[in-house]
């Protein structure tokens, strides 16, 4: 079978997705953690792979940037391919006082300013939370293997928020919940997941921080990346 952007077959995908935004992150976490893996789809160079961790099998598949472009493979993989679970694994920025670059956060639900849901159905709706029972595992396994974690609400944006000119203004665009993270996708997953009922979750590495200005090492980003996905994979196992 394939779709207007997946090209393999329904077997090729595993029930449980991890979703980074970059094709090429894709790639290095086959690459790094997978067993057995194989490139089972690149239509428009959009990367998945599929192997396995720790013997259960794994799709990682890249969703590209907004919520338009997670909003189609997201509703692909969970209508025609059989997936039962995202996790969503990238990277955010954050305006609270509380968050240090490099943190990791688990998104308990998403508000956002987007058309997405009145476009494809009719409703306007600003706040979805991600998926309790998927959250919990999640939870768990940081718990287990000793990993730091936040939990909190998510902003989603349609524009990447460093490019604004008037960052205080783009802030007051937005409720006076306690958010942990900026970032633009979350949103549309969790919206279509709920939709068809399945789950998603969101996992998230800090990079910018309004309050946090150091400059990140190339090795920072890497060993704090490498601890959310190993995070994300210990969980679905």
């Amino acid at each position: 079978m394939a779709t207007p952007h997946i090209g393999c077959e329904k077997d090729d995908i595993a029930e449980t997705v991890l979703m980074p935004g970059d094709p090429l992150r894709a790639k290095y976490i086959a690459e790094n953690f997978l067993e057995d893996y194989k490139l089972v789809n690149e239509v428009r160079n959009m990367f998945a792979y599929t192997g396995t961790y720790k013997g259960k099998k794994v799709t990682v598949f890249a969703s590209g940037m907004g919520i338009p472009s997670i909003g189609i493979y997201s509703y692909e993989l969970y209508r025609y391919y059989g997936v039962k679970s995202i996790i969503r694994i990238g990277t955010c920025g954050s305006f609270n006082k509380n968050i240090k670059l490099l943190d990791v956060i688990l998104s308990s639900g998403a508000y956002c300013k987007s058309y997405f849901d009145e476009l494809l159905d009719g409703v306007d709706i600003d706040f979805i939370q991600s998926s309790e029972s998927l959250n919990r595992r999640i939870m768990n396994t940081a718990k287990i293997k000793g990993m730091d974690l936040k939990y909190g609400k998510t902003i989603t944006s349609d524009i990447f928020d460093l490019y604004c000119d008037d960052e205080e203004k783009f802030r007051g665009n937005f409720p006076s919940m306690d958010f942990l993270s900026v970032e633009m996708e979350a949103f549309g997953l969790f919206y279509i997941a709920k939709k068809l009922g399945k789950e998603a979750s969101c996992l998230m590495t800090v990079v910018d921080s309004l309050y946090d200005k150091r400059s990140l090492t190339s090795e920072d980003r890497e060993t704090s990346l490498n601890n959310m996905i190993k995070m994300a994979l210990e969980s679905i196992i």
